[in-house]
This record gives C-alpha cells, sequence and structure tokens, in this order.
C-alpha cells in the first residue's frame, strides 16, 4: 500500500472517530483535523516503516573508559493499548569494547528510533539495550527510563504527574553490583 493510500485510510477513520463521538468532522475546526492527525502519525510512527537503525558511526579510541553515559534524553512515544502518549528521559550508559565508541549524537537518534512506534515503556527500554549490543558488542549495558502515561493521567485512575521507571542492564552492569550501583547514582541520584 502506498503512502498516499495509508494517509487517506488514517483520515477516513479518524472522521469516522470524529462522528462517532458525536462531532462533527465538517465544522470549521475539524475540517483539516483528518490531515492532520494521518502526517502527525506518519511522524510518531516513523520508525515502523524504518530499516533497522543505522544512523550511526563507530570511533576508534586508544584507551577505552569506564563508562560512556549519557543521561536526560527526551523522548516521546505512544502507547500500544490507548494510543496516547508517553514521554520521560532515557539514561543510557555502555562499556566500550574492541576500542571503539559510538557517536555521541546517535545515541539519542538510537532512542528516538526505538520510541517511535507503538510502544509499551517496558519493551522500549529492553530494545534500547538491545540496539546498542547489536551495533557496539560493548562490555555491558545500561539503560534507564522514566516516563509519565496520559493513558494513566488522563482516563483511567486519572492520575496526573506519575511518573513510571524501568531499567535493563546486561554484561558488566548486569553482574557488577557497583558499577550498577554507580549508574544509578549518577542518573537518579
Amino acid at each position: 500500500m502506498t503512502n498516499e493510500e495509508n494517509q487517506a485510510k488514517i483520515e477516513t477513520a479518524v472522521k469516522m472517530i470524529l462522528e462517532a463521538v458525536g462531532e462533527d468532522p465538517t465544522r470549521d475546526g475539524l475540517q483539516e483535523t483528518p490531515a492532520r492527525v494521518a502526517r502527525m502519525y506518519q511522524e510518531v510512527f516513523s520508525s515502523l516503516n524504518a530499516p533497522a537503525f543505522d544512523n550511526y558511526k563507530l570511533f576508534p579510541v586508544e584507551e577505552t573508559t569506564e563508562m560512556v553515559l549519557i543521561k536526560d534524553i527526551s523522548f516521546y512515544s505512544m502507547c500500544e493499548h490507548h494510543l496516547l502518549p508517553f514521554f520521560g528521559v532515557v539514561h543510557v550508559a555502555y562499556i566500550p569494547n574492541h576500542k571503539q565508541v559510538m557517536g555521541l549524537s546517535k545515541i539519542p537518534r538510537l532512542i528516538d528510533y526505538c520510541a517511535k512506534r507503538p510502544n509499551v515503556q517496558e519493551r522500549m527500554t529492553v530494545n534500547i539495550a538491545a540496539e546498542l549490543t547489536r551495533i557496539l558488542d560493548p562490555k555491558g549495558v545500561a539503560v534507564a527510563v522514566s516516563a509519565r502515561h496520559m493513558c494513566m493521567e488522563m482516563r483511567g485512575v486519572e492520575k496526573t504527574g506519575s511518573h513510571t521507571e524501568t531499567s535493563y542492564y546486561t554484561g558488566e552492569f548486569k553482574t557488577n553490583n557497583a558499577l550498577k550501583s554507580e549508574f544509578l547514582q549518577r542518573t537518579i541520584g
């Protein structure tokens, strides 16, 4: 199916949803909404049409550090259960291996790649670690995610401002408690 055909399907579905909730999709404020939603879905679900993440560069280094840590990387994703946003920050660390490191700007791109699809936070956390492991073959990876979920704040339990925390560890972060503690202290405090 072409991109235009998919856009048209989304526009039709949005019109039907507007009608089903009692709105008039032809009124002035809503006439362009189906097309806007279709364009938005193309953007927020862009990883579904992307091949494996390949937007990175590895750099050789003579000496490897004990830990490369990037923290407070913002992300936005969509809950696959309600198609409502969840968003927050990701902290990522890895222990270099093979005397190579990843370009720092590519790690936030990797997080965007993992986030731009229907998701649950738990799986997104694991996927970030899996992609880093696939690309770098590091000695260990640590990922911690803190997010607010609109499916919990706008509906259901309606608990505004609550945060969901997930983490995933591989290699030395999983087996070395001192290293895991250092990661947590440096990211969560």
